[in-house]
């Protein structure tokens, strides 16, 4: 009996002491195990890099003054005053030397209505008979007609400057006077005017004289002296002239 409790006593008491070797092995394996195990960098990392936050105590914060803009002054509104312009008094300027010294006068220079345009007769050939060609030719301009045509008979005296045409005037012949009154015009003429030529001539040289002197005004009477005397008969074959002479008598007496 006691052989067979004993032995009851030994088993329970191996089972006893092996299981409480494996608690303790077990234990001491989780131990371990916990111990040993790698922590998450992400864990350690943060735990590491991110210290614990303290919030202060109102104590020890510091206080924050927020700066108030001061309020704009409300401006009440003026009243405008009319202003009032005080007239500005010029003084006189005192002009420079130069502006009161006279101005030399500057020559005008000719313009083109400073002349006029009179007309001059020449003759021409034509199947043995003298034809009249009238000639326009620029003359200053005058206040009085007596200059004009005196700067006309100059022209006329002096020759054509055209081939086609000629003059029947002898060479050498001057306008002694020319005058225009209130019944005609009045040419006195130098003794050439009198000089060679037939009839022909004759009658040529006085239709240019008759017609010059009538540029103006074609219905003028001419009055036509030599060397200061009226001319009456003209040329040796004793060409009667009309005092006063006019292009209609002319034309009826003197047909060219």
């Amino acid at each position: 009996m006691k052989d067979g409790q004993e032995v009851r006593r030994v088993s329970t008491a191996v089972i006893a002491g092996v299981c409480g070797l494996a608690l303790v092995a077990g234990g001491g394996i989780a131990w371990w195990t916990a111990n040993r195990s790698p922590t998450p960098p992400d864990t350690q990392s943060s735990a590491q890099t991110n210290p614990p936050v303290l919030s202060p105590s109102p104590a020890e914060s510091p206080a924050v003054i927020i700066p108030v803009p001061p309020p704009n002054p409300v401006q009440a509104p003026q009243a405008q005053t009319p202003q009032v312009q005080t007239p500005q008094v010029q003084t006189p300027q005192a002009l420079a030397p130069q502006a009161l010294a006279p101005k030399s006068p500057q020559p005008k220079p000719l313009q083109q209505t400073d002349f006029q345009t009179v007309q001059v007769y020449w003759v021409k050939d034509a199947s043995g008979k003298f034809e009249g060609v009238p000639t326009k030719v620029a003359v200053k301009q005058a206040d009085k007609p007596d200059a004009t045509l005196q700067a006309a008979f100059n022209s006329l005296l002096t020759g054509p400057k055209d081939a086609t045409v000629s003059s029947e005037i002898p060479r050498g012949t001057k306008l002694r006077s020319l005058s225009v009154k209130n019944d005609g015009v009045y040419v006195d003429l130098s003794a050439e005017f009198t000089s060679g030529g037939g009839s022909t001539s004759m009658t040529g040289r006085l239709g240019q004289v008759i017609y010059t002197a009538t540029s103006l005004k074609p219905n003028t009477p001419v009055w036509i002296s030599v060397e200061g005397k009226p001319l009456e008969l003209l040329g040796g074959e004793g060409l009667e002239v009309a005092q006063p002479s006019t292009r209609q008598s002319f034309d009826k007496n003197f047909p060219l």
